[in-house]
This record gives structure tokens, C-alpha cells and sequence, in this order.
């Protein structure tokens, strides 16, 4: 015999007590039965059974006896208290997608541990989760996110050791791994929702720089998307599939023009992942006689917009009754190439059309209005206006205004005045700029060199390029790639690195999201679990020792439904710890 703790259930509330338990032989192997329930399990209960076993001379009993520790302690509830509550959702969340990726265990077996207190693996999810759930600089992270959030205890980095150093070392870590990533990455995201990629959606965006980045070459004034003229900047070149999922992504000069990246972008994703039967998908941006030279050699095929000033070449068709409706307000109609070597698809857009025809308005009454104040002010003048400067204004006038410069035919004349010389401005407008305005608004034009589809199929398939468009907009507003804190030209890089790496975390979560049928707006399903916060309930004992214990807040009826529908098992807590 011996004896062992015992739980029971009784009236509704679970007892603890001491049991007398003896062993015995059946057919089916030896089985245990209790004797005698000896008392409860408190101080006094195991005073009384450490006594009868040592009547009994149960010296194993005594040992038994001497070292078990109450599985409780008597807590002072009126001492009670909550602290340091911090977000917890965010972090977990990001950290399950890590867990799907393989991240964790691709970037240990890359950047193996050497002396260094805290992995690099470890420091880069770091930067990555912050970027997920916190979005701002690298010196941000360390003085703010990283202490308010719960990372320190999933990851357990102290919040003192995610010092300047740690984090600029990590980036440099992280960014000699690029390529390799992105492999594991294409290969992991395709094993998980079944990805294809024979459409590459390809676009180009910029960021700019606080600062003159006066060391990175990389670092020019160019075309800037995000109207900051005034800054320097770099350009990133993005190809992603059809659902938005990206492949991968390259770093460009801030002067560069997008056509002219077409031709590195192409061979780099053919050197990494092979030719195969891929067709390109690129905007109007991207076409020049090079890249067109490119795309039909060696059998690629590719679908681009086309110059808007082609249109002209199929006037007749655009007025013509032959349309073919694909959706609601959309239109579209395949016409002849007068080369016969590609395929060319007119398409016609009623929404497109009404912003068009509103910008060409404003656009007009903005060049009108400034003609107006040009010429009252050059009749109020009592001295003869420099005609160049006035020339000059003009200039800036219909650059700022393009869409509708072509309406205007503006003339400036000397005249006589009073006695005295002056300039005369005068300006008419082009009716037929007019008409054609009217036919084409709306109206654009693609081009292919694929034969065996419909001119639906086309206008689909060049509709997905929406799916980088969307890349770059998640990259600027929810993971703030924008501005760039950064000088040197590979901290740069890796800064962006991180940006794609974070995004890669929102299109796994957005493909979650659809796959369990939670629409396709991942961040209002990330905003949600978010909101659950990690607490320290600190429990003062009667015995004078304080436990903390780490609790996750109860997810609400929302919540747990938004879990369920992901398959997420949220914990209740972490492990407790005593002071």
C-alpha cells in the first residue's frame, strides 16, 4: 500500500484529499484501488497521514511526505493586482504565420549561432513582427513598440538587449540571405494554398528618403509617386501572382525609369525559378521597342498596355457598335494589328470614362483661370513684360496641367496701350482636341503576344496587375516602408527586405482569411485579434512570496469565432514566475 493525492468531485466543487491506494492482480494486468481516503489535502490533512505512516514504519511514506510541496498556496486576494498590460494578439498572430513559413527554422539553419547572445534568426523576427504590428523606424521599435508589446515574452529578448547595434547588425545578417528566402518562401506559400504562377504581375514604385543619403549611390531624385520631388529616393521593382502572393523583388536607383528595368527584373526571376510557361503582365509604363525585343525572344509571352497615343489608330473602331460586354460598365473588342504580329484589345470603361471627363474639366478651368489672371495682370501693367518670362508662365501653366494643354491654342502679342508697349495674351481652343476627348475618355488599349485567348481573358488577366498596385499600397500605408530613415545603401536594402518580408506575413494571413472564408480583408481580421492584450496578475501569498502570473486576456464572442474560423488555439497564459 501507499499513499498518493486524490482529486473528487463533489455537490459541484472538485476536493483534494489523501488516499490510501493498494495494488492488486487481475486478468488483464495489475490494477490499483483505494483503500481509504485519509484526510484532506491541507497542513493539517498532511500532518495526520505523515503521522499513520510513520505508525506504520512506512519510511518511504515519511520521505514521500517530508518533500511534496502543496500543489496551492493561500494567495492575499485583497492584494491582488494587474500590471503591464501590452498587446499580445498582434505578435502571436504574426508569429503562428512564422510557424506556417518555416521562417523561424530557415533563417537558424542560415544564420547559425555563433557567440552572440541573441540569434540573428531571433533579432530579425524581431524587426519583422515590429514592422507587422508596429509599423515605424528601426530607433521607434527599441524606444516604444518593442516594450509595449508582448515580443519580449514570446520571443524572450529582453527589452534592454534590442539595443541600436543588435538591430543594425541584424539587418545586415538578414540581407546577405535574400535570395535563398525568397525560394523558401515561393516553395513554402505554394505548399500551403496551392499558388500558381503562370501569370507575373510586374510594377514599380518608389520611396523616399529623409535625409540626403549623400553615401548611396542608389539614393537619386527621379519620378516620385509619392509627389515628395524634393527628396531622393530609390525605386522597387515588385512581381507578385495573380492573388497578390509575391515572388520576389528588386531594388532600383531612384532615377531609373520602370521601362528600363523590365529586361534585369525578367532574367533575375528566370535565373532564380526557371522560364517555364510564365506570361507577364505589365502596365503601359514598361513598353519600349527594347523590352517588346525582349519578351518575344526565346518564346515569352507577355501582356502590356499600350501607349494611349496608339488609340488614335483605331478611331473608327472606337465609335463603332461592335462592343462586346465583359462587366458591369466595362467593354471590350478585339481589333487587328497592323504589324499581324501581336494581338491588340480595345477595352472601354464607363467608371474610368466619368473620372476622365471630370479630370479634363478641372484640368481645363484650372489652365482658363490662370490665363485669365495672366492676361489682368498684363493689362494692368505700366511697364512692358519680359515676353520670354511671360512664355515662361505659361510653360508652367499647361505642365501643371497637362491632361488639357492640347485644348488650348494660346497666342502672345505686343500691343500698344495708352501710349505705352505692352503684351496682349489671347488663346482659343481646339475643337477637334474636343471630339476626340469626348470618343476616347474612358478608353485604353492592350497588347499581346499570346493568340488563343478571348479579349475577356485578356482584360482579366491584365485587371490582376491590381494585385501589385494593392502590394504597394499595403507596403506605404500599413507597413509604412515610407520614408526611409536610412543612409548607407545596404541598410536601405535590408530595410526594404523587412517591408517584403512583413508583407509576406499579411498575404499569408489574407489567404488564410479567404481560404476559411473570412472575405478578403485581412486587416480588419488583424485589427480584431490585435485588440487581445497580455497582463501580469500579480498574487501576493500569505507565506510572503509573490507569484506573477502571465494571463491572456478572454477573446470576445468575435474573437473566438475569427479564431475558430483560422484554427488558431489562442493560450490562456504564459508560464508564472515568482519574486
Amino acid at each position: 500500500m501507499f499513499v498518493r493525492p486524490c482529486y473528487r468531485r463533489k455537490n459541484g466543487k472538485r476536493h483534494a484529499s489523501w488516499a490510501l491506494v493498494e495494488s492488486y492482480r487481475t486478468e488483464r494486468g495489475p490494477r490499483q484501488r483505494v483503500v481509504a481516503y485519509l484526510g484532506d489535502m491541507d497542513e493539517s490533512g498532511r500532518i495526520g497521514v505523515k503521522q499513520t505512516a510513520q505508525g506504520k514504519s512506512a519510511e518511504g511514506q515519511q520521505l514521500l511526505f517530508d518533500e511534496v510541496k502543496p500543489p496551492w498556496v493561500e494567495i492575499d486576494v485583497s492584494s491582488i493586482k494587474v500590471e503591464h498590460p501590452r498587446d499580445f494578439g498582434g505578435p502571436w498572430l504574426g508569429l503562428e504565420l512564422i510557424k506556417q513559413l518555416d521562417l523561424l527554422s530557415f533563417l537558424q539553419k542560415a544564420m547559425p549561432q555563433g557567440r552572440e547572445e541573441i540569434t540573428w534568426a531571433t533579432m530579425s523576427l524581431v524587426l519583422v513582427l515590429s514592422r507587422l504590428c508596429d509599423p515605424s523606424s528601426e530607433l521607434y521599435i527599441a524606444e516604444h513598440s518593442y516594450a509595449n508589446s508582448a515580443l519580449t515574452d514570446l520571443l524572450g529578448v529582453p527589452t534592454q538587449k534590442v539595443n541600436d547595434d543588435r538591430r543594425y547588425r541584424a539587418l545586415d545578417q538578414l540581407l546577405a540571405h535574400k535570395e535563398a528566402l525568397e525560394k523558401h518562401l515561393k516553395n513554402r506559400l505554394g505548399e500551403l494554398f496551392d499558388l500558381e504562377y503562370d501569370l507575373l504581375m510586374y510594377d514599380v514604385t518608389s520611396t523616399y528618403f529623409e535625409g540626403q543619403a549623400n553615401g548611396n549611390p542608389q539614393a537619386q531624385r527621379g519620378y516620385s509617386r509619392d509627389h515628395r520631388p524634393d527628396c531622393k529616393q530609390v525605386c522597387i521593382g515588385l512581381v507578385v501572382s495573380r492573388c497578390g502572393m509575391p515572388l520576389g523583388y528588386e531594388v532600383f536607383a531612384g532615377n531609373r525609369h520602370d521601362a528600363t528595368t523590365v529586361q534585369e527584373i525578367v532574367k533575375t526571376m528566370e535565373s532564380r525559378y526557371g522560364r517555364a510557361n510564365r506570361i507577364w503582365v505589365m502596365d503601359r509604363g514598361m513598353v519600349s521597342e527594347e523590352n517588346l525585343a525582349l519578351m518575344k525572344s526565346e518564346g515569352r509571352q507577355y501582356i502590356m498596355g499600350a501607349p494611349k497615343s496608339m488609340l488614335k489608330q483605331y478611331e473608327q473602331e472606337l465609335v463603332a457598335d461592335d462592343w462586346q460586354s465583359v462587366h458591369e460598365g466595362l467593354e471590350v473588342k478585339m481589333v487587328s494589328d497592323p504589324d499581324g504580329n501581336e494581338t491588340f484589345i480595345l477595352c472601354r470603361s464607363r467608371e474610368r470614362g466619368e473620372k476622365e471627363k471630370a479630370m479634363h474639366q478641372r484640368f481645363e478651368n484650372r489652365i482658363e483661370e490662370g490665363l485669365v489672371r495672366l492676361r489682368n495682370r498684363l493689362d494692368k501693367a505700366k511697364k512692358k513684360p519680359d515676353e520670354q518670362q511671360v512664355q515662361r508662365q505659361i510653360g508652367r501653366l499647361l505642365e501643371r496641367n497637362s491632361r488639357a494643354a492640347g485644348l488650348f491654342d494660346i497666342q502672345v502679342k505686343p500691343v500698344k496701350r495708352e501710349g505705352r508697349s505692352g503684351l496682349q495674351i489671347t488663346w482659343s481652343k481646339h475643337r477637334h482636341w474636343q471630339q476626340w476627348a469626348q470618343v476616347s475618355e474612358g478608353c485604353y488599349l492592350l497588347r499581346s503576344n499570346v493568340t488563343d485567348w478571348s479579349a475577356e481573358d485578356f482584360w482579366k488577366a491584365y485587371t490582376q496587375l491590381t494585385a501589385a498596385e494593392a502590394a504597394f499600397r499595403i507596403h506605404k500605408s500599413d507597413l509604412q516602408i515610407r520614408p526611409v530613415w536610412h543612409q548607407k545603401e545596404k541598410r536601405v536594402q535590408a530595410h526594404i527586405m523587412v517591408c517584403f518580408l512583413a508583407y509576406v506575413l499579411w498575404s499569408t494571413l489574407a489567404q488564410c482569411c479567404h481560404r476559411a472564408g473570412l472575405g478578403d480583408e485581412p486587416r480588419r481580421v488583424f485589427d480584431e485579434l490585435a485588440r487581445i492584450k497580455l497582463v501580469d496578475v500579480v498574487l501576493p501569498t500569505r507565506c510572503g512570496t509573490t507569484i506573477r502570473k502571465r494571463c491572456v486576456t478572454r477573446p470576445t464572442d468575435h474573437q473566438a469565432i475569427l479564431l475558430q474560423h483560422l484554427e488558431l488555439n489562442l493560450p490562456r497564459g504564459l508560464p508564472m514566475t515568482e519574486m
